[in-house]
């Protein structure tokens, strides 16, 4: 499947190899029906659109609001999110770009989270959050590649 997510300076990295066509690790990451099936316990989204809004729901630990920044269908789809349970983006939000390659049999994913240094609260603070995220990926990814690869 993969390493482990990786914490490198301020910014997570994970890349996972699923031997699936690209088209369906695309699908995962925009379909609704799908995303709630791996990302959180629920993913709601009023357009997949740059500027496009929505949600990511962890019912343990509450609403984390979203907004596309870059959308190009089979290749990146990226966002902002909040780093706590939030109504809307403010200061503690962070910068996820997933970039997808691959072709009719196998796909590469990699997963990058930024913006950890321009948050506010401290270095332990943004040590903390990038230990969590990193941690978060690495689940995540694993429930996507199990989705996709049975």
């Amino acid at each position: 499947m993969s390493d482990h997510a990786r914490v490198i300076g301020h910014l997570i990295r994970r890349t996972i190899t699923l031997d699936v066509p690209r088209e369906r690790v695309w699908a995962a990451l925009t379909e609704p029906e799908l995303l709630n099936q791996w990302f959180g316990e629920g993913f709601e989204v009023s357009a997949f659109e740059v500027g496009g809004t929505g949600r990511v729901i962890y019912e343990d630990f509450g609403d984390f609001p979203i907004e596309f920044t870059e959308i190009v269908p089979l290749e990146t789809l990226a966002f902002r999110w909040s780093g706590i349970p939030a109504d809307e983006l403010d200061e503690y939000s962070t910068h996820v770009a997933f970039t997808l390659t691959g072709d009719d049999t196998s796909s590469e994913l990699t997963v990058v989270e930024s913006g950890f240094e321009k948050l506010p609260g401290g270095t332990r603070y943004r040590r903390d959050r990038l230990e969590q995220n990193r941690e978060g990926w690495d689940v995540e990814l694993d429930e996507l590649a199990i989705l996709l690869e049975g």
